[in-house]
């Protein structure tokens, strides 16, 4: 890695930068698609890993793979200048795919815990890597007009929050240069074309609790006999709610959700226990400390109160910080994707309560990140639902089954966003 100027000299010429895009754009929504059929869960993105090798190699990227398990690391080195680090994950989810498309998947899986699924870019995974590559070969294509380093960062198990740890304690910056500033966008429910920037904190953290509420099984004829865990988790899940509404000020934020619930095999027998999956997300350390305490109080109050014989489990999962964006390089991103794409296509949608660990790349390399929303539905049908009141209920959200990001303009908007923030960090030739 090499030290950015005191001074910024002379930035590269975008827009002949981009010219190579429109000719990419058939071959992109190609691979689009492909990656939508062929999803792959977390740490088992083997195909996708080799398509983002072979695709990097042919554009002249060194490449590395097995980073992490499954990442991949592309460094395109163009002489003297700023080292740059853009990212993307590959991971899709457990979900079975309910949008229509005439490129849905149709792959199936079993769960680490038995369940029978499907497997869906529930998530907009495959977007982040097609508009990846697709600003990797664009800006291979262009480096006569720039200068400096390019990593590009495919990352694995982003959906469990420790894919970007992974890559890191795997050693990641042995083999690629510690960047002086990480990029990344999210495609999220909002209209194509446009895109969201925030500085401060941006994504939320997260932590993940598995709660067992140990009862006593019986007969569904006499509960009397026994301590039933249902009961007990209809309690703790209703009191659980009351965590943000009655603990946390207004002023602050937080999430609590308890995402599964799972007790009993058949409806006359009293079940010996009850299990809770609790998903928290917070943006200040402070708020989680409480919020966590709170969810420790209640647990084993409600456990107390029914008589439980023996105290219940709470077990931490997977846990990361809040995405913070730097302030001061995050308005410098703005200002460049503004001069772009138009003021008026660049929005703030402020905090964000969803999560992402893309931070934990920036974190280990002590360099700042920029990460913002790149709009993914289709304009018509957004516009017209927020006119209604209705995007709530008319625009599915990332991890629906009926989540469907358009190829047009998502594709173009997500591969030129990289581009430009890029190239904003990057120099001319001859003027570092």
């Amino acid at each position: 890695m090499t030290t950015p100027p005191a001074v910024r000299g002379t930035v590269p010429d975008v827009e002949a930068v981009l010219a190579p895009l429109a000719g990419l754009l058939p071959g992109l929504r190609d691979t689009y698609v492909d990656l939508h059929e062929h999803p792959e869960l977390s740490y088992q993105e083997t195909r996708t890993a080799a398509l983002v090798a072979e695709r990097l190699a042919a554009a002249g990227y060194v490449v590395h793979m097995g980073i992490g398990g499954t990442g991949v690391a592309g460094v395109l080195s163009n002489g003297d200048g700023p080292c740059v680090l853009l990212r993307a994950d590959m991971d899709a989810l457990p979900v079975t795919e309910d949008t229509g498309l005439p490129y849905a998947s149709i792959v199936r899986t079993t769960t680490a815990d038995g369940v029978e699924s499907g497997v869906m870019h529930a998530c907009g995974h495959d977007v982040h890597v097609t508009a990846l590559l697709g600003a990797a070969d664009v800006l291979a294509q262009g480096r006569s007009r720039w200068s400096g380093t390019l990593v590009v960062v495919f990352q694995p198990a982003e959906e469990l929050g420790t894919g970007a740890r992974a890559m890191v304690d795997d050693g990641l910056y042995d083999v690629v240069p510690r960047p002086d500033i990480v990029l990344g966008q999210h495609v999220a429910p909002v209209a194509a074309g446009l895109l969201g920037v925030h500085g401060g904190p941006a994504f939320a953290g997260t932590d993940i609790l598995g709660i067992r509420l140990v009862g006593r099984g019986g007969h569904g004829s006499r509960p009397e006999a026994t301590v039933d865990p249902v009961v007990m988790a209809a309690s703790t899940v209703m009191r659980l709610q009351t965590i943000v509404s009655r603990e946390v000020a207004a002023g602050e934020s937080a999430v609590v959700t308890v995402g599964t619930l799972q007790a009993g095999t058949k409806e006359n027998i009293i079940a010996d226990d009850a299990r809770l999956g609790v998903n928290i997300r917070s943006f200040d350390e402070a708020v989680r400390k409480r919020v966590l305490a709170a969810v420790e109080r209640i647990v084993h109050a409600e456990a107390d109160a029914a008589g439980a014989p023996q105290p219940p489990e709470i077990v931490p999962g997977e846990s990361f910080p809040p995405l913070v964006n730097d302030p001061v390089e995050t308005e410098r991103t703005r200002g460049a994707l503004a001069a772009h794409f138009g003021a008026e296509r660049v929005i703030d949608p402020g905090p964000v309560s969803g999560s992402e660990d893309v931070g934990v790349l920036a974190t280990a390399a002590g360099a700042p990140i920029v990460y913002w929303l790149l709009g993914g539905w289709d304009p018509a049908a957004f516009f017209a639902a927020q006119q209604a009141g209705t995007t709530d209920r008319d625009i599915p959200s990332n991890h629906s089954p009926r989540f469907a990001p358009v190829p047009h303009p998502t594709l173009e908007t997500g591969v030129t966003a990289l581009v430009v923030a890029a190239l904003d960090r990057l120099e001319a030739p001859g003027t570092v």
